[in-house]
């Protein structure tokens, strides 16, 4: 449904940061369906943790909030440019139930829950084969920073 290019062309995140590799589904207003491929290279890994990697939380979320970004423009029909940017504005009910390791690939599932005054909230999982990775609610806004 995108691949890479389209991605970068809606996202402003870049390598190490850039934690979508793929859309594989994607119900414009509604629910995206994404990947990210989990290798020994990432460069988090080296400190997180040297005797037994695992994908910190925080970028599990922040792959979920990416993915819920590109499902938001899927609804404006647009990305970001050099006069916006898109914030994290709150993270509930944040429960994470098994470890990401390398190798791993992480499906990230986003579904709208509702949209006010600018304010996008998403409920997101992220699994690892049928098995419930992460999940959490979250909420993204784009602002103008010119």
């Amino acid at each position: 449904m995108m691949d890479i290019h389209q991605i970068l062309e809606k996202l402003p995140h870049r390598y190490p940061f850039l934690l979508v590799d793929r859309v594989l589904e994607m119900e414009p207003g509604r629910r995206i369906k994404a990947l990210k491929n989990v290798t020994i290279n990432e460069p988090f890994f080296v400190g997180h943790f040297p005797h037994r990697p695992v994908m910190p939380g925080v970028l599990i979320l922040e792959a979920l909030a990416q993915a819920a970004a590109l499902l938001a423009f899927s609804v404006e029909g647009e990305g970001t440019d050099q006069n916006s940017v898109i914030y994290f504005v709150g993270i509930d009910a944040a429960r994470f139930k098994r470890p990401v390791e390398p190798g791993d690939q992480l499906t990230l599932e986003v579904e709208v829950d509702r949209v006010r005054a600018g304010i996008h909230k998403f409920h997101v999982r992220a699994k690892v084969g049928e098995e419930l990775a992460a999940e959490a609610q979250l909420m993204c806004t784009k602002r103008s920073i010119a």
